[in-house]
């Protein structure tokens, strides 16, 4: 079964990094942490913060008067549906220009490009565990 694509709108992502730095966390604390930035109301962090919860993005528990919130996505798993998103929608799905588009972005390290080199590498020697039999074909399923 696939993993779900995670799709998150800018508000959302607002949101959400901030739940995972102050996580469980209540409305009224997400609201003051982030009113220098966005000088959203409480009822509108609520208001996103519950729709988050009917979206699968968070989950939510209610003690007495206070409904303390938790992220029901990770890090990756957002970054994943971002990344998947720009990749259908900005390259049509054509993954080889994505990643000139991004070694031309930026200006690699050594290091870094050692460490792209190593994945690679890496997703190489997997995919050719996967291969056909020798005399069976010899190309990748």
């Amino acid at each position: 079964m696939p993993k779900r694509t995670i799709e998150l709108t800018e508000a959302e992502w607002t949101i959400i990094k901030a739940v995972w730095e102050h996580e469980p966390c209540a409305a009224p604390a997400i609201q003051e942490k982030l009113h220098k930035q966005t000088q959203w109301a409480y009822s509108t962090v609520r208001t996103l913060m519950d729709r988050m919860v009917a979206k699968g993005l968070l989950t939510a528990e209610k003690l007495r008067n206070l409904t303390l919130y938790r992220s029901a996505v990770t890090r990756a798993q957002a970054q994943r549906g971002e990344l998947l998103y720009a990749l259908k929608n900005a390259f049509n799905g054509a993954l080889t220009p994505m990643l000139q588009c991004l070694l031309d972005a930026n200006d690699l390290s050594a290091k870094e490009l050692a460490e792209l080199e190593a994945l690679i590498k890496a997703k190489k020697k997997k995919a050719g565990r996967k291969s056909t039999p020798p005399g069976k074909g010899g190309g990748l399923n």
